[in-house]
């Protein structure tokens, strides 16, 4: 059977192509409200637990209206207030008024996803209205096939209508009483009704005197008869004194009905019986039925929301509005919502409200930008659920300042999921009622699995049916397909927007992709045809075992035959066979993990923590030519996010999606990464790569395993790896599993500052030698490396500050220092701008240390006095028998001072020129190697005037000698002087 034949009752669309055009959104919207949090929509789970938990709660803050509004006519609010005077002396307008109060506070409540980002996250925040278009029938039936954005830019501004404004008359004048809203999963139906409640709760829907919402999956558990008016003081009991009045006044009623597809309706009057008694008990069911044929209070006015798949349950002459919501189909609703979102104070920096203002604007500025580049990320954020992820990720990457993070990057994207698919099965009407995440994680997941694999991002439509119809085989699967394709389908697969790759598809969210391909690997949807037979034939076997043994063990006792206990252990034995054959799947995720996270050809891509940022705030620069080739896709998150599905936190969550991970699995999974992910990890790593094993066991949240791993990391070298706040935590976090002392530290130039120390502090105590050049750590800096060298714990013997810009006051905190400290041996404070006066303060506090053996002050701007004063302190140390002074201003008088000192006390070398009187000093290689590391950060003129004189002492001392072995060490250092000085001044060096 053709595709176009399978599919052609599908709702949206005929093919998969034809996707393209729903994909894209409809007409632009620019109305604002300082209303409602705009995250993504509770499922029709945490709506329900809204309702039954209408309780005593507080009153939050008034919603105040941020931009625009729509315009009530005056005769609307006249009668509201007509209809409000007939209740004025009855207990029924207090009730109201408390049902306000009780309605407004609990839909102002935020599910923890949102609470434990801080009040930037908060009901109290910005809410953007989605674009809202009226639709028909007709249209929900036969789409246009070329519906893209740009056409759907153009279509004719009546189209488009407001929250406020879908109860108006339509376009033959009639008054609306029955509104179907519907959008896929994403587009913010949920919140777009708790928008609507909590602005009627203040005042602002003047049209309706009471709303009264309902959750149809509360309702649909529900099979026991109950009239309506016991339904709605069962929900809401404060309403008992309004109730009698329903049917009985003028009272405007309003009927929200949330996630209608999770009702099985019947309009058919041999399925469901009329009834216009709201006291007469009925199946709940029946009562929105009766609603929605107007056979049971008339008069109210009903809301429906409701998924594509289920709009055509409600006949079509029991509707007089449909309106589909279509998303932030404008990118400039997208800037609004991530400007106004991102603004929010406490998404800046714990200690610098003014560093924080900063980067929240330079975030918004950069995101800006990516969104008019006609990125990927533009179609991603037409759904406002994944604007909420790119938000909260950007939050995650920028604004995480605790040890722990309190969130790990894989606990978002499930979370994420939570939030949108929370007790949502993906046909009510299917016996089986499989979840829709289950279902995702079989289809999607492996379509997603196969491009990993594959190595691409990009789908096209025979991809599709490779992976969605290759197994299909019944009309069940078949229906579950359509619904998924009206549904789900544009959550996570949308037009690539790439140019030459327009007719196919990639995941909404990179990521995303990454994600869904560990989970179809984890859940173990990944089997080869051995394993498929076995399980379902060891779970048949392992039912009847016990029963056929006990009758088999009656019968051998009775005749004696002889075969009967060996039939008894034949059907032990396949059981047995097939866990093994299990543990052996468990060993092969386990090696796949290690596999994917250590791949040589990924060894020096960017961390995944700056891919993630990259992906959401785009690459500045110069845009890549469209005929240029592309880089190679690269798929660092996938074992990353395999390892963090494991967790226990996460496992939780996916249980209540339907995805069950079992304890005994995830055990056997870390038993064996042990051989395999432990041992890999010991070969050494590249910077990048070790900061991406160190997130995976971050992201693992397994402290025996991380303890386990972290101890078989001597060294630790990140050097060049930008140490963002995210990072510092990650790092302090794992290594803080383990007391072991730790070899090496190098985080040179790693964008290091004052805070990333105090982050860092718990494991800097444990590192023998430290690397901190290169990162710009000035006087408040050295204050806490004082700290850390006095700590009675320190264990740092070797310690490297090169080129920072320590200045004098940071010289007065490292004098402090020394004098305190008893573990450091060697010191580099090479090219640190301490000058004169900074020497001298070492100098002072240098008699009280017991330790130091080398002491590195070269390219400091050092004269005659200071040098000379630093070496007379070095001549009366006990231990310090070398310090490097070159690079500095030091005169030839300077020199034969500092050399006469060296002479009358053998063991103290300072390290001034390249020659030692007449004799090639036996450290001028060093010398020569220390300038040409940090040549791209030196002042080159500055260090080719150094090299200039270098060349002429070593000239003179050469003439001065008559010794033909030492010309000859001299000739050969003035080689390699020349050689540098040539590279210097044609920029090759």
């Amino acid at each position: 059977m053709s595709w176009a034949m399978q599919c052609g009752s599908c709702l949206p669309r005929g093919s998969w192509t034809g996707l393209h055009g729903a994909l894209q959104g409809c007409g632009a919207a620019r109305r604002a409200y300082l209303c409602a949090a705009a995250g993504p929509g509770a499922a029709g789970s945490s709506f329900c637990r809204r309702i039954l938990r209408v309780g005593s709660i507080s009153l939050p803050r008034t919603c105040v209206r941020y931009q625009g509004g729509s315009q009530e006519h005056r005769a609307q609010r006249s009668s509201s207030r007509h209809g409000l005077d007939q209740l004025r002396n009855v207990a029924s307008s207090d009730a109201i008024k408390k049902h306000q109060k009780i309605l407004s506070a609990w839909f102002s409540n935020q599910p923890n996803e949102e609470r434990q980002f801080g009040p930037s996250f908060s009901l109290d925040a910005v809410h953007v209205d989605p674009v809202i278009r009226e639709s028909s029938l007709e249209q929900i039936l036969k789409p246009s096939p070329d519906l893209t954005i740009q056409h759907q830019l153009q279509q004719p501004c009546r189209q488009l209508i407001t929250l406020q404004n879908l109860f108006d008359v339509d376009a033959c004048g009639r008054q609306v009483k029955n509104v179907v809203l519907y959008g896929t999963v994403g587009t913010g139906k949920s919140t777009l009704i708790k928008k609507m409640v909590v602005d009627w709760c203040h005042g602002l829907l003047p049209r309706f005197e009471l709303v009264i919402p309902f959750s149809c999956e509360d309702l649909s558990h529900s099979h026991v008869p109950i009239s309506l008016r016991r339904l709605i003081t069962k929900k809401y009991q404060h309403l008992r004194d309004v109730v009698p009045m329903l049917g009985a006044s003028n009272l405007k009623v309003l009927f929200i009905l949330n996630g209608m597809e999770r009702l099985n309706l019947d309009f058919r009057l041999a399925g469901t019986e009329l009834c216009c008694d709201p006291n007469e008990p009925v199946a709940p069911s029946a009562i929105v039925v009766n609603l929605l044929r107007k056979y049971l209070l008339p008069e109210a006015s009903i809301i429906v929301t409701t998924r594509p798949s289920a709009v055509r349950r409600i006949p079509g002459k029991y509707v007089g509005r449909y309106a589909e919501i279509c998303g932030f189909s404008d990118t400039n609703l997208q800037k609004l919502y991530f400007q106004l979102r991102l603004s929010q104070p406490s998404c800046g920096r714990e200690d610098s409200r003014d560093s924080g203002s900063g980067e929240q604007v330079n975030l918004v500025e950069m995101l800006s930008r990516n969104l008019e580049r006609q990125n990927q990320i533009a179609a991603a954020c037409f759904l406002p659920s994944y604007c909420w992820l790119v938000c909260t990720t950007l939050h995650f990457l920028y604004f995480t300042r605790t040890v722990p993070p309190s969130q790990t990057l894989t606990g978002i994207y499930t979370s994420f999921l939570r939030l949108n698919f929370s007790g949502e099965v993906l046909d009510s009407a299917d016996p089986t009622n499989i979840s829709m995440m289950k279902y995702v994680a079989k289809t999607v997941g492996k379509l997603a699995h196969e491009g990993v694999v594959s190595r691409k991002t990009s789908f096209t439509e025979e991809d599709l049916q490779q992976c969605f119809e290759v197994e299909m085989k019944t009309e069940r699967e078949l229906n579950q397909l359509e619904v998924f394709r009206s549904d789900v389908f544009r959550f996570f697969l949308t037009p690539c927007v790439q140019p030459g790759k327009e007719h196919t598809f990639v995941f909404t969210i990179p990521a995303m992709q990454e994600y869904l391909a560990a989970l179809y690997v984890v859940l173990g949807e990944k089997k080869t045809l051995v394993q498929k037979v076995g399980k379902e034939l060891s779970e048949i076997i392992g039912k009847v075992s016990e029963d056929v043994a006990v009758v088999l063990s009656i019968i051998s006792k009775v005749l004696p035959l002889r075969f009967l206990p060996v039939l008894l252990n034949l059907l032990k034995i396949f059981p047995r066979f097939f866990s093994r054959l299990s543990g052996k799947g468990r060993d092969t995720i386990a090696r796949t993990m290690a596999e994917e996270l250590f791949k040589e050809e990924d060894y020096y891509n960017d961390d995944v923590l700056d891919q993630i940022n990259s992906s959401i705030l785009g690459v500045e620069g110069p845009m890549r030519h469209p005929d240029e080739a592309a880089d190679d896709e690269v798929f660092e998150l996938f074992p990353i996010f395999m390892g963090g599905i494991l967790s226990r936190r996460n496992r939780a969550i996916l249980e209540q999606l339907g995805c069950s991970i079992k304890n005994l699995a995830a055990f056997e999974i870390a038993k064996a990464m042990k051989k395999t992910v432990i041992r890999n990890s010991r070969k050494g790593l590249p910077p990048s790569e070790l900061m991406d094993y160190l997130f995976f066991l971050h992201e693992f949240q397994n402290e025996r395993f991380t303890a386990e791993a972290v101890r078989s990391l001597r060294t630790v070298n990140l050097s060049s790896v930008r140490m963002t706040p995210l990072k510092c935590s990650v790092l302090a976090s794992v290594m803080g599993t383990t007391c072991h002392e730790v070899e090496g530290l190098n985080l040179s130039s790693c964008n290091l500052d004052t805070s990333s120390l105090r982050t860092l502090f718990p494991v800097l105590l444990r590192c023998k030698v430290l690397h901190l050049q290169l990162n710009s750590l000035g006087p408040d800096a050295c204050r806490e490396i004082r700290d850390l060298l006095l700590h009675d714990k320190c264990a740092v013997s070797n310690l490297r500050l090169g080129n920072n810009p320590v200045g004098e006051q940071g010289a007065r905190h490292l004098a402090e220092a020394l004098a305190g400290n008893r573990s450091l041996t060697h010191l580099s404070l090479l090219h640190t701008a301490l000058g004169d006066h900074g020497v001298e303060l070492i100098a002072e506090r240098l008699a009280e240390n017991q330790q130091l053996q080398e002491l590195n002050l070269g390219y400091n701007s050092l004269t005659d006095a200071a040098a000379l004063r630093i070496v007379e302190v070095a001549k009366q140390h006990a231990t310090l028998d070398k310090v490097h002074l070159y690079f500095n201003d030091i005169s030839e008088d300077g020199k034969r001072a500092l050399d006469s000192l060296r002479m009358d006390r053998d063991g103290v070398r300072a390290l001034v020129f390249l020659t030692a009187g007449t004799d090639v000093s036996d450290y001028w290689s060093s010398i020569l190697n220390v300038v040409q590391r940090n040549l791209p950060f030196w002042d080159r003129e500055r260090v080719r005037q150094h090299l200039t004189l270098i060349l002429q002492d070593l000239e003179s001392s050469r003439r001065q000698t008559g010794n033909p072995w030492r010309k000859a060490k001299f000739l050969r250092v003035e080689s390699e002087v020349r050689k540098m000085l040539g590279k210097l001044q044609h920029g090759t060096l």
